[in-house]
């Protein structure tokens, strides 16, 4: 587990790349809870989502070789490399599945870095960038189950922590565990942390019922960004030790936070984005009588049409 310290280095060292990103609160008129809702729009972090916080940690913890850098993704985590490694002036190799929509390829493509699509899901990429790590000495940049990148992506619950001391319950979308990971390691007993995942993406839920981390299908709204074959060691390990709690919920309420967003904020968010945020409209999670409730709303990256229309 990234300890404090470690995430107050890492907020130094990454200072330079990225944003503060805005804490917003919302009164119980708009939403029907009892106590306001307060929102971090991590979605206006460079690159469309909180990935960039691990990516340059990573990045700037180690000695990059002549090789460049090589990740794997479903898009936000390889954009955020990709992005970081352009600022680096590092070489990029990411590789991303089929199911990767082509708004976050041509992203990725832009930047310059070298991109390979192939396989049908996340975890056909994350073998094949391991193999292209192994083969050309690059760097590997994993998604959500690396030290330096739990660290990176623990900035975030640092930056809310300080703007909304108060909060007693937050919750986050989980796909690995990377972004749930760190930012349990900031908070520890001072929060409880309430893992959202999709009925279809059950990634940490299976892992607690089956104590172990175990692979688990993907598919539904959300596979691109939450779609993990298989809950990151670090992060399961950090779940077991908090006693983490797992809400689990359907595509369309998934859908509706996203027409929240858009309708009451004029935000755009993808469904990874919104799911922390469903669980909390839906009743999916119900928090207990007093509670102050905060949500991550964690990325942007989908077409804008597909949410306000």
């Amino acid at each position: 587990m990234p300890t404090q310290d470690d995430i107050r280095a890492a907020a130094e060292r990454i200072a330079p790349h990225i944003r503060r990103t805005p804490v917003i609160t919302i009164p119980p008129s708009e939403t029907g809870l009892e106590n306001p809702l307060v929102l971090k729009l991590e979605q206006l972090q460079v690159t469309g989502s909180f990935k960039p916080r691990g990516a340059f940690n990573r990045m700037l913890s180690a000695k990059v070789p002549p090789a460049g850098v090589v990740a794997a993704s479903g898009g936000n985590h390889g954009l955020a490399v990709a992005h970081a490694a352009k600022v680096l002036k590092v070489r990029a190799e990411i590789f991303v599945p089929e199911i990767t929509p082509e708004a976050k390829r041509a992203r990725i493509a832009a930047t310059g870095a070298t991109l390979t699509v192939g396989g049908a899901a996340y975890d056909e990429a994350r073998r094949a960038s391991e193999a292209r790590a192994a083969e050309t000495g690059a760097l590997l940049v994993h998604a959500y189950d690396q030290e330096e990148v739990l660290a990176g992506q623990g900035t975030v619950a640092m930056e809310f922590e300080a703007d909304a001391p108060d909060l007693t319950h937050v919750a986050v979308a989980a796909g690995g565990g990377g972004l749930y990971g760190g930012m349990a390691s900031w908070y520890r007993d001072r929060a409880t942390l309430v893992i959202v995942e999709p009925e279809e993406c059950p990634t940490l839920f299976l892992a607690g019922m089956m104590k172990q981390p175990v692979d688990v299908p993907s598919g539904g709204i959300a596979a691109d960004s939450l779609g993990a074959k298989r809950a990151g060691a670090l992060a399961f390990a950090i779940m077991m030790d908090h006693g983490g709690r797992c809400v689990m919920l359907q595509d369309d309420a998934i859908r509706d936070a996203q027409r929240w967003l858009w309708n009451r904020l004029r935000v755009v968010a993808e469904p990874g984005g919104a799911t922390a945020l469903a669980a909390v409209l839906s009743g999916s999670f119900a928090a207990p009588k007093g509670a102050r409730i905060g949500v991550v709303v964690c990325g942007a990256n989908c077409d804008p049409g597909s949410v306000t229309a």
